[in-house]
């Protein structure tokens, strides 16, 4: 069974693979990103834009996003425009892209919504190949055709036919912005939420770790996003002289924040790439998810904390609302114990 899907897979994957144009590097060319969502994944575009931007450097880059990640491209210098999807306002990007007359298309969404913004155009579009088969296999049979762990900007990279430099993710934040945290303090950041369940560390875990970190005389430093107030409320108030830094999705307030931190511990999430792309070094808690799937930490000073004694994991290939076998021993036995322990270490 195993060697018919491998041989299905790899049949498949040759008959999808394009030929990219073979443009002529000293020309001026228009170029289109499109990647809608979501925050982790728009920041892991960002190697990409510089990749085009050093084979392509009299070109004009633009990109397409959803309006709530467009801050994490907002003050790029590769890019020179961007345009904001939202969904009732498809139609009309879909004929600024037509009139605009771009060289080039990246589609690195690839969903039904960024191919239909490309629909019918007679530019040459590249789209990103996800590995979804081979995800889905692994989900739910266990049979592991991603063996070779490959960061998603190098799959990015395969569709764009681009080769990357040696640096990790960026995220431009203005002077304007200044932190709220006092430069030489001893931050250690947390960040408990995440958008699914399975991918959460118990918030009780989060509280005791804390409370150990204070008693090492570090001052925690609670971050999240508008969905996860509620949860930062409930952990800052347990834990004695925390800073509550949970705030309405303004991402570049918490990344000038973070770069005040010694060291973040954090769950596998958006503000997980967050971290990395502003260099701070982490500590990542992976649970229904796994490294496979290539969403991991970019080129970054970091540590993946995951329990790898289970048959069923992973149970998604994006993290779910409940644990399927009911005892979330993914999360539950990855003790605060061992998070110190190994957090001590940067201390």
């Amino acid at each position: 069974m195993y060697a018919g899907w491998k041989q299905f897979l790899n049949w498949l994957d040759l008959h999808r693979k394009q030929r990219l144009i073979l443009l002529p590097e000293t020309s001026k060319y228009k170029i289109l990103i499109i990647r809608l969502s979501s925050l982790g994944d728009v920041l892991l575009t960002t190697p990409v834009i510089r990749a085009l931007s050093k084979k392509y450097p009299n070109s004009q880059i633009d990109y397409v996003v959803k309006k709530q990640y467009s801050s994490s491209l907002r003050y790029n210098p590769l890019i020179s425009s961007l345009y904001i999807y939202e969904k009732e306002k498809a139609r009309g990007i879909k004929d600024q892209i037509r009139k605009a007359k771009y060289n080039l298309i990246f589609d690195l969404q690839n969903n039904w919504r960024s191919c239909s913004l490309t629909f019918e155009l007679r530019t040459e579009i590249k789209r990103f190949k996800k590995p979804t088969l081979k995800k889905l296999l692994l989900v739910w049979t266990k049979i592991n055709l991603l063996k070779e762990i490959k960061p998603i900007p190098m799959r990015y990279a395969e569709t764009t036919n681009l080769q990357l430099d040696d640096k990790g993710l960026d995220l431009f934040i203005p002077e304007s912005i200044n932190p709220k945290l006092e430069p030489g303090k001893k931050y250690i950041g947390i960040c408990p939420g995440a958008k699914h369940f399975t991918k959460r560390w118990p918030e009780e875990y989060f509280i005791e770790l804390g409370i150990r970190l204070k008693n090492q005389n570090c001052t925690v430093v609670i971050f999240g996003g508008k969905d996860d107030l509620e949860l930062c409320k409930s952990v800052s108030s347990k834990i004695e002289s925390s800073i509550n830094l949970c705030n309405n999705d303004d991402l570049l307030q918490t990344a000038i924040d973070m770069k005040q931190c010694k060291h973040i511990i954090c769950n596998d999430s958006g503000l997980m790439h967050t971290a990395t792309a502003v260099e701070v070094p982490i500590t990542a808690i992976f649970g229904s998810t796994v490294r496979e799937f290539g969403f991991i930490p970019f080129l970054s000073d970091d540590t993946i904390l995951e329990n790898n004694s289970l048959s069923c994991r992973p149970c998604s290939h994006i993290g779910r609302s409940s644990c399927p076998q009911k005892h979330f021993k993914c999360m539950k036995e990855i003790s605060p114990n061992t998070v110190f322990d190994h957090v001590k270490s940067f201390l």
